[in-house]
């Protein structure tokens, strides 16, 4: 049970202070700004690896624990626990987000600014990225060590920084899904459920290939 609780308080810090950066903005007429807000989630993303990595490996994103357990790197029996405590610890910070903040409408949520198709190409590519970073800085399933924080940390700020303002730069169905579900709003939220699943994918799967398999590991007792 300590592995999801560690992904229970991981991913509830995720959305709450990611999207409590968004509600934030919006209220006090642009206060953090953009270019703060991509740093919060750069920045609660390293908070929490360094956190919990080693005790739940801090994936904090279902596409991520979908990508590990792809990658033979994380047993079958795992994988609903993990994905369960995602969905509750970022559900759990939206209500509370909501309890603070009763006015605010979409909670931080994620809304394509640009046409569908090339907001879940966006989607797909940003996730892309996520996953070959995590998956080649990562020990097992678990993102531990001194410079894994800070590598997937930036990714999601620099995937912020400039996708931001044209999907909301979720690469993760927790982050959009969780606001989405305490808001009611639910404009094209499949895109961040089916995008950044196809992202992970590709990702362990090009890592495959680039090492001949050997991102890949069956040695399972590393990440259970």
């Amino acid at each position: 049970m300590n592995k999801y609780l560690g992904e229970f308080i991981g991913t509830f810090g995720l959305v709450f202070a990611g999207t409590g950066s968004i509600i934030i903005n919006d209220l006090r007429g642009g206060v953090i700004t953009h270019v703060g807000i991509a740093i919060t989630f750069g920045l609660i993303v390293m908070a929490m690896i360094y956190s919990v990595g080693d005790i739940s490996g801090a994936h904090l994103n279902p596409a991520v624990t979908i990508g590990f357990w792809l990658a033979k790197r994380l047993p079958s029996r795992v994988v609903p626990g993990f994905i369960g405590s995602q969905f509750a610890g970022g559900i759990s910070a939206s209500l509370i987000l909501k309890l603070i903040f009763p006015n605010q409408e979409s909670l931080g949520g994620t809304i394509p600014t640009i046409p569908i198709p090339a907001a879940f190409a966006m989607e797909v590519i940003l996730t892309f990225f996520l996953m070959f970073v995590i998956i080649h800085v990562a020990v097992g399933a678990k993102e531990v060590g001194l410079m894994a924080g800070v590598a997937i940390g930036a990714t999601v700020a620099l995937s912020a920084l400039f996708a931001g303002p044209v999907t909301g730069a979720s690469m993760n169905p927790v982050r959009s899904l969780a606001p989405a579900l305490v808001s009611w709003r639910w404009d094209h939220q499949w895109i961040y459920v089916v995008a950044p699943l196809i992202g992970s994918a590709m990702a362990v799967g090009t890592c495959k290939v680039m090492r001949k398999g050997g991102c890949c590991t069956t040695e399972l007792s590393r990440s259970s």
